[in-house]
């Protein structure tokens, strides 16, 4: 049975993206580009909110017309191959042999890590990880913080945020300037 994994690049001030929606600052060094790279060889499945989906499929499908970073380069392929699913209630195109995920979301996480022997990976985002991690669904949580401030709202442990009891697992810097967070879902009181 599968497991989910939380991925998500941070702000120091705990933001997802700048106040207008930027997603510009977080830098992949050779390092992180190997975390990533492993993380991604444990999925079976990405699984995206709708607004880091609709950032992913407007770039990853045609990256290498628009990129020349080798981390870039490597995983366009892996993405464009690995299934890919989206937790949306709008959503009804995605193209990409993705698959649109929008009921219950335990029923839906249930079924997902159920089906799967490989880890469920979602990457990013604020909304659909706060209500995941409420529902105690997320098993693992990989937080890459970045050295810089953004402002603005979209914080995935936002102030509205319920009590969720974490272990640390593993702390580490990344290229000198970026700090691994692997926490595993702590059992019973947090």
């Amino acid at each position: 049975m599968g497991e989910l994994v939380y991925y998500v690049h941070l702000s120091v001030d705990g933001c997802v993206e700048g106040p207008n929606g930027e997603f510009d600052w977080a830098v992949m060094g050779p390092e992180l580009s190997g975390l990533s790279q492993a993380l991604t060889d444990r999925a079976a499945v990405f699984a995206y909110g709708r607004r880091v989906w609709d950032m992913m499929a407007g770039y990853w499908p045609q990256v290498e017309s628009i990129s020349d970073d080798p981390h870039d380069i490597a995983f366009a392929p892996v993405w464009r191959k690995t299934p890919k699913v989206v937790f949306s209630h709008t959503l009804t195109d995605p193209g990409w042999g993705t698959e649109v995920l929008g009921g219950d979301l335990t029923e839906e996480v249930t079924a997902l890590k159920a089906r799967y022997d490989k880890d469920i990976v979602l990457m990013g985002g604020a909304q659909v990880p706060a209500e995941l991690g409420r529902l105690g669904l997320i098993d693992e949580y990989h937080v890459v913080v970045h050295p810089v401030v953004l402002g603005g709202d979209k914080r995935p442990f936002a102030v509205d945020a319920d009590r969720l009891g974490l272990r640390l697992v593993e702390s580490r810097v990344l290229d000198g300037a970026l700090v691994l967070l692997r926490y595993r879902r702590a059992t019973g009181e947090g």
